[in-house]
């Protein structure tokens, strides 16, 4: 059985050598329909991995309680220590809790000045947004308490303020305080939304109330970031800070919130979702081209059985059965789909390489994605190889013979 397909497949290689031209124009369907899926099901895959890690630069079990509805303007009251107080003591499943605050200021150096974001928090912040210190330190409880003009900066800030010194110690002029740079954290890069999470400075609370908003009323937070024990369930916790802030804010049964409240781990999971089914509608598009190339094979073939008829005649005069001439002709149609399979992988790896480089995006090429777009491609050359194959085998030896 063996020796019958090694005979089938070098006879199908000839003939495909023999007309090299006719076998290219026939697989290219295939080819296309081979790296069109490859291509948009490893780029699918690279753009999950993309979102998944942009939401882990910006913390893990994430929870943020903005004022107002959704990302916009907040229009709504901002929260009050007594509201992320009450946060940390009524709702379980809570790790760690910040407030934050931000402004926008001109930050000056001796030698440069950009406008930039400025954030105030606690210690606590530094966690909950998965921060590291590449160098110096972040500061402290006391000197949120006492105010203290310090500030940790962040790579892209460095770069432009301190760009031919070390930047601790120094002083950056913000409106009109002067903060020493005690750290500097290490590279995060883009956040998924197109910000730049290493362009901006963070302070004490105290310090940006006190010193450059002058806000000096307990109801001033701007936002709670809030980090979630691991394996607690997020969505109970999410209830239970809808729960509570209704409750704080005196809201009534039929008003709608006016505060938000956001899971990381859930917009991740969104966006992954939304991801894949795009990426499966895409590929199914690209998939019919497949089915377009398969149809291109079963004609070329059936050119072939036309073509080669007497050749089929002079073989079954010698002695060759049916199922041989039959498994001669399905060979050589699945042969010229695996090549066009191997072909098209090949095209994907080069357009994958090629994409990822122009977009930055994370090179996700899997070997089981191409593995089974080889077994579908060779799946194509057997569904649509069968039908040539058994015309071919069903010639009647002496018809054939008389066939010029």
């Amino acid at each position: 059985m063996m020796s019958m397909f090694w005979n089938a497949f070098i006879i199908a290689l000839r003939e495909i050598r023999r007309n090299l031209m006719r076998a290219f124009l026939t697989v290219i369907g295939v080819v296309i329909g081979v790296a069109a899926v490859v291509t948009l099901v490893t780029l699918g895959r690279g753009a999950t991995q993309t979102v998944k890690s942009q939401i882990e630069k910006v913390g893990s079990n994430l929870l943020t309680l903005r004022p107002g509805q959704g990302w916009g303007p907040q229009s709504a009251a901002l929260f009050s220590q007594q509201d992320l107080d009450a946060v940390r003591d009524q709702v379980p499943g809570i790790r760690a809790i910040a407030p934050m605050s931000n402004t926008s200021v001109q930050a000056i150096s001796d030698e440069e000045a950009r406008q930039t974001d400025v954030q105030g928090t606690t210690p606590s912040y530094f966690p909950i947004g998965n921060w590291q210190i590449a160098d110096g330190r972040f500061f402290t409880d006391e000197e949120v308490v006492d105010g203290a003009t310090v500030a940790v900066i962040g790579e892209t800030i460095r770069k432009e303020l301190f760009p031919k010194e070390d930047a601790l110690g120094k002083k950056i002029r913000l409106q009109n305080t002067a903060v020493t740079v005690i750290g500097v954290t290490t590279v995060k890069g883009q956040a998924g939304w197109g910000d730049d999470l290493d362009d901006n400075i963070i302070i004490p609370i105290t310090t940006l109330q006190r010193r450059l908003n002058g806000q000096m009323s307990k109801q001033n937070l701007g936002q709670i970031m809030i980090s979630t024990e691991d394996g607690y369930p997020s969505e109970a916790v999410v209830a239970d800070l809808n729960s509570l802030m209704r409750e704080r804010r005196h809201l009534s049964h039929n008003q709608q919130n006016n505060f938000s409240a956001f899971d990381s781990r859930q917009i991740a999971d969104a966006v992954s979702s939304s991801t894949k089914v795009m990426t499966s509608l895409l590929g199914a598009v690209a998939g019919v081209s497949l089915l377009v190339g398969g149809i291109g094979i079963m004609n070329i073939m059936l050119v072939s059985v036309t073509e080669r008829t007497r050749e089929i005649g002079i073989r079954m005069a010698i002695g060759a059965r049916a199922r041989e001439v039959m498994l001669q002709f399905l060979v050589e149609a699945v042969t010229l789909s695996c090549v066009g399979g191997l072909c098209g992988i090949a095209l994907a790896y080069g357009l994958c390489v090629w994409l990822a480089t122009l977009v930055g995006a994370p090179f996700a090429f899997d070997p089981k994605i191409n593995g089974i777009a080889f077994i579908f491609s060779a799946a194509i050359g057997i569904l649509f190889g069968f039908m040539p194959a058994r015309r071919a085998a069903g010639l009647d030896p002496i018809e054939a013979l008389r066939h010029e």
